[in-house]
């Protein structure tokens, strides 16, 4: 009985920079999900304890953190994904 090799490929697209630093601007912390999961779920519960705290005040700090750490976790995706 004869056994071939066969050579499996699994294929992922890349993720886009810019729609990820859109949604995020957008949406927030769930905008982040396109680029991060942990990273969002993390922001969530912050952007919670930081909008009760100050009244929602302290959420024009995090949301430009939101969207930085979301275009770096995009990028570092993609330079992953092309490293193989």
């Amino acid at each position: 009985m004869e056994t071939g090799n066969v050579n499996v490929v699994v294929t992922k697209s890349t993720k886009s920079v810019g729609i990820s630093i859109l949604l995020t601007v957008l949406f927030g912390p769930l905008g982040m999900f396109y680029s991060t999961v942990l990273g969002a779920i993390i922001m969530i519960v912050i952007d919670i304890v930081v909008g009760i705290f100050t009244f929602g005040i302290g959420l024009l700090v995090t949301w430009p953190i939101q969207i930085i750490w979301a275009a770096v976790a995009t990028s570092m995706y993609n330079k992953k994904l092309l490293q193989g």
